[in-house]
């Protein structure tokens, strides 16, 4: 067993739960599909101390057709959106000694540049309007993120994620440096080792609950995520993975313009590649470097582009 390769992954996750993507306003949300899983999701290892972790992920999608989009108290068509993320974050862990509990903390500092253009009814005439917009987005953090070592084998995590509407919003605006809204996600990890744990197997369940947006009166549903990791670590440092995610909206979206498009509520489902590397400078201190394409298929009232994701992570 590698518990400690799993000090890559507390940051990761962090930094990635603070980016967008979901069906709920404007198409977008906390989540994206497949994206918050990370190796060994559900260790913390029991040596204490820092981790840093900067993160770039990049979205192309559109939800074409001429299908209704609700955004900044507009309702859209064809909305066509491009994002470029960049999250710096820091993980701590605690000095619990080695036991069946270990714990640490984790926030992040996400930056975004946003362009989007969509059809725009405007009076009795229909315009195209583009719109872009860059800057600090919502920072999100962890207070504390709980490992339950059930076996040498056999880990579990809990963590509340939580998100503040800490980047400019402005009603009106195609394209926003936040959600204007409160998120929190309650997050359950579970990572099983397999051949000398050289095989590894985690999971990520979580719900993300919104509070409203109080510049458009919309509150945008619930949302329940499952993503999966399978990875095989080489003894040479490099690994190589297949992760899969479902994004599934539980409730309907709320406000005037979620009603007049019967609650807005949508699905999507990805699968792709993972690949990395981590080099081990002493027993805790290494830097890894991870990438990840994730395929999205079935999607439903959300932007249909398929993410990258582009990683490293230092820990002293």
């Amino acid at each position: 067993m590698k518990p400690r390769i799993s000090r890559v992954s507390l940051a990761i996750a962090l930094a990635l739960a603070s980016a967008p993507c979901l069906a709920v306003e404007g198409g977008v949300g906390r989540s994206f599909i497949g994206a918050q899983i990370t190796p060994y999701i559900g260790i913390i290892p029991p040596e204490p101390g820092f981790q840093y972790t900067f993160n770039y992920v990049y979205l192309d999608g559109k939800i074409g057709g001429g299908k209704q989009v609700p955004i900044a108290g507009e309702i859209a068509l064809n909305l066509k959106a491009t994002f470029d993320l960049y999250a710096a974050s820091v993980a701590y862990i605690w000095d619990t000694g080695p036991g069946h509990w270990n714990f640490a903390s984790v926030v992040a500092l996400p930056f975004d540049q946003a362009d989007a253009r969509a059809n725009l009814t405007i009076g009795s005439a229909t315009a195209q309007v583009k719109d872009s917009d860059s800057g600090l987005f919502d920072m999100t953090f962890v207070p504390i993120v709980a490992s339950y070592h059930a076996s040498e084998v056999e880990h579990w995590s809990l963590a509340m994620y939580i998100s503040a509407p800490t980047g400019s919003y402005v009603d009106g605006k195609l394209a926003n440096n936040s959600l204007n809204n409160w998120t929190f996600a309650p997050s359950v990890g579970y990572t099983h080792l397999f051949q000398d744990g050289t095989l590894e197997l985690s999971t990520l369940a979580a719900v993300d609950i919104y509070t409203k947006n109080d510049a458009t009166d919309y509150r945008n549903g619930s949302v329940f995520r499952l993503d999966a990791l399978l990875t095989k670590h080489l003894s040479n440092g490099w690994d190589f993975g297949l992760v899969g995610g479902w994004l599934q909206q539980i409730d309907d979206d709320s406000g005037t313009l979620a009603d007049r498009l019967n609650g807005f509520k949508g699905h999507s489902f990805g699968l792709g590649p993972s690949i990395g590397y981590t080099h081990h400078f002493s027993k805790t201190s290494l830097i890894s470097f991870a990438f990840r394409y994730v395929a999205a298929f079935d999607v439903k009232n959300e932007l249909d582009g398929n993410p990258l994701l582009f990683t490293i992570a230092f820990s002293p």
